[in-house]
C-alpha cells in the first residue's frame, strides 16, 4: 500500500461524506450519473485512501501509481474523491457543468488528478494495458488500475485489451468491474449479457477475484494481493445507487437528478447513517 491506511470505520464515515458531496454537485449541476457514481464511491474510497501510491504532491512523479477511470460518465465520484484527497478544493465541485468551468460530465485533464480524458466506453482498459506495458517496459514498480461499467464490456475494445494484457503478462494491471447489474436501459443480463464474467476473464489468463463491492476489507485485499504473472480482473458486485433507499437498484438513477425534495430525503437518510456509525 501507499500510504497508512484508514480504519473500516473512518473508510465508512468519509464514504457518507462523498455521497454527499457527489449528489450535491449532480444538483447543483443539474446532470450526472447518479446510480453509478454510488455504486462505485466505496472502490474509489478504497483505492485512493489505502492502494494508490500517488498524492498531490506525487502526481507529476513517474513513479506514482496510475487510475484511468473508464465509466467516465461516473466522474462525479471520481471528482469527489479527488477533491477530498486535496488535488483541488471541495468548493470546485459547484461549478460543475457550469459555463467555462473544467469541471465536465466525464474526466478530462484539465483537472488535477485526472490521468486520461475518458468517456468514450470501451477505452480505459486498452489505455491501461499501454501503460502498464511501459512500467514493464522501463522496470518500473508502478501498478495500473481502471475502474469499468459492466454495460461497458459490450464494448468489444476490452476484450482485445484483455487478450493483450495477459499476453505481455501485465501483473502491473488491475481492471475492476463496478457490477451493479444495471445499465441506462436495463439490467445487462437482458441488455447484452456478459455472464459467465469469472469464467470468460480466467479463459483470457487474467486472474479473477469476485468481492463485495461495498466490502472495505475485502476490496483491500482483492486490490492489493500480488498475481505474479496475470493481470487481475475485480468483480465487485455492487448496488446502483448505493446508500440512498429510494435510489437502490433502480435502473432510472443511471442518469438522473434528484429534485431538491429527493436530495433532502437523500441527505437526511445519509446524516442517519453517519449517525449511527459514530454512536456505534
Amino acid at each position: 500500500m501507499g500510504k497508512a491506511a484508514l480504519s473500516h470505520h473512518a473508510l465508512a464515515l468519509k464514504s457518507i461524506h462523498l455521497r454527499r458531496r457527489t449528489l450535491e454537485a449532480i444538483y447543483n449541476a443539474g446532470a450526472g450519473h447518479t446510480g453509478g457514481g454510488l455504486s462505485c464511491l466505496d472502490i474509489l474510497n478504497v483505492l485512493y485512501n489505502r492502494v494508490l501510491d500517488v498524492s498531490p504532491e506525487t502526481f507529476g512523479s513517474p513513479a506514482r501509481d496510475r487510475y484511468v477511470q473508464s465509466k467516465g460518465h461516473c466522474v462525479e465520484a471520481l471528482y469527489a474523491v479527488l477533491a477530498d484527497r486535496g488535488f483541488f478544493p471541495e468548493s470546485d465541485l459547484k461549478t460543475l457543468c457550469h459555463y467555462q468551468s473544467h469541471y465536465v460530465g466525464h474526466p478530462t485533464r484539465h483537472i488535477p488528478g485526472i490521468e486520461m480524458n475518458t468517456g468514450a466506453l470501451g477505452h480505459g482498459l486498452p489505455i491501461c494495458v499501454g501503460m502498464a506495458l511501459a512500467g514493464k517496459m522501463d522496470s518500473a514498480h508502478y501498478r495500473v488500475f481502471t475502474l469499468l461499467g459492466d454495460g461497458e464490456l459490450a464494448e468489444g475494445s476490452n476484450w482485445e485489451g484483455g487478450l493483450a494484457a495477459a499476453h505481455y503478462k501485465l501483473d502491473n494491471l488491475v481492471a475492476i468491474l463496478d457490477h451493479n447489474t444495471l445499465q441506462i436501459s436495463g439490467h445487462t443480463r437482458d441488455v447484452m449479457s456478459n455472464e459467465p464474467l469469472d469464467e470468460k476473464w480466467r479463459a483470457f489468463g487474467w486472474e479473477v477475484r469476485s468481492v463485495n463491492g461495498h466490502d472495505y476489507a475485502a476490496l483491500t485485499q482483492a486490490l492489493t494481493e500480488p498475481s505474479p504473472g496475470k493481470p487481475v480482473f475485480i468483480i465487485a458486485n455492487t448496488v446502483k445507487g448505493k446508500g440512498v433507499s429510494f435510489m437502490e437498484n433502480v435502473a432510472k438513477w443511471h442518469h438522473g437528478v434528484p429534485s431538491e425534495a429527493e436530495l433532502k430525503q437523500a441527505l437526511a437518510e445519509l446524516d442517519a447513517a453517519e449517525a449511527k456509525l459514530q454512536n456505534a
